[in-house]
């Protein structure tokens, strides 16, 4: 028989795929990219492919990789089935991707589809009410084999079919991750850089960044790059800064920097660079800004030169006393 395993390159899918892979299915792997992927490592991009690519290697399986980023993001716009605690749609994300699954079985004449999902283990997505939906709303019902809680569900269709045996598979549920890491330890699993996975859509001041963009229709994959880094302002309706806090995060700034975004740094202290992304800008606009780098320079607490540079015909450069953190407080978004 052959199989969709979809593959993260997180713990739980890993061993999924590999208890299936040890019953002598034919496994193929599947890995959607999203732009608000949380993982300790990342390629240049901001997925983590790499990751589900070096299991499927590992394993010996082909590795089909899909890029979901644009679908995914008119979802977070609006989601059918809501937000979880903070900007998840994680209804709306597993059905996305489990119709993608259903697309490659079609392609690859596979016959079912394998995941990690561990009942119990996270609130939204992962009941078994929302499970039974998931499957229902992407075509699948009874196609979808998880092997680490599959004695704690009903038998899917594989294994009614005899497929694959039952009893090989396990009666995980709950949130500990203990029998996880044991049963990685004992197949000889030892790098799994994110052995939870994880979204940005559920971090509490990603999400506040988010909403902000969102409030002002000015959502799209460019800008989430830089809700990723620095401190946010919202210095205007028609524009925000975002301003560095290290040197790795000024370099990214200028690095994602577009034609008409303005950039600050200081000519005098050490102190950050900072963008403002915005569809107007005035020049008491162009001075907030300034005198909120300046709050970050080293020992600025006189006045000091900033200066603001958009292309090399247009250059300012401000002389300008920090804003106090009080005045800050009325513009940040975190």
């Amino acid at each position: 028989m052959k199989a969709i395993a979809l593959v993260s390159g997180g713990l739980d899918s890993t061993l999924a795929a590999r208890i299936i892979k040890d019953l002598a299915v034919d496994l193929i792997a599947l890995n959607t990219r999203s732009p608000f992927c949380l993982c300790n490592r990342k390629k240049a991009d901001g997925s983590c492919s790499h990751e589900a690519g070096r299991v499927s290697q590992e394993l010996g399986v082909k590795i089909i990789a899909i890029n979901t980023a644009t679908e995914f993001l008119e979802i977070v716009k609006k989601p059918k089935h809501g937000y979880g605690s903070h900007m998840n749609p994680c209804l709306d994300c597993r059905i996305l991707l489990f119709k993608k699954a259903k697309e490659a079985m079609a392609k690859e004449g596979a016959s079912f589809v394998i995941t990690g999902e561990v009942l119990g283990q996270r609130p939204m997505s992962q009941r078994l009410a929302a499970m039974k939906l998931i499957e229902k709303e992407s075509g699948l019902e009874g196609l979808v084999v998880r092997p680490l809680s599959a004695k704690v569900l009903e038998p899917t269709i594989p294994e009614k079919m005899g497929w694959i045996e039952r009893e090989k598979l396990l009666a995980i549920s709950g949130r500990g991750r203990k029998e996880q890491i044991a049963l990685a330890s004992s197949l000889g699993i030892k790098d799994y850089p994110c052995p939870s996975g994880g979204c940005l859509l559920t971090d509490p001041e990603f999400s506040r960044r988010l909403k902000d963009l969102m409030q002002y229709d000015e959502l799209n994959l460019k800008d989430i790059q830089l809700l990723k880094i620095g401190r946010h302002f919202r210095v205007s309706k028609l524009a925000k800064l975002i301003v560095g806090r290290n040197e790795p995060e000024n370099n990214r700034l200028a690095s994602l920097k577009e034609e008409n975004d303005f950039f600050f740094q200081p000519l005098e202290l050490a102190g950050p660079s900072a963008l403002l992304r915005a569809k107007s800008a005035d020049n008491s606009i162009l001075e907030l800004c300034s005198r909120m780098v300046a709050k970050y320079c080293d020992g600025a607490d006189t006045q000091t030169k900033i200066l603001c540079r958009r292309n090399p015909l247009q250059e300012y450069q401000f002389i300008v006393s920090p804003k106090n953190e009080e005045a800050l407080a009325a513009y940040r978004i975190n």
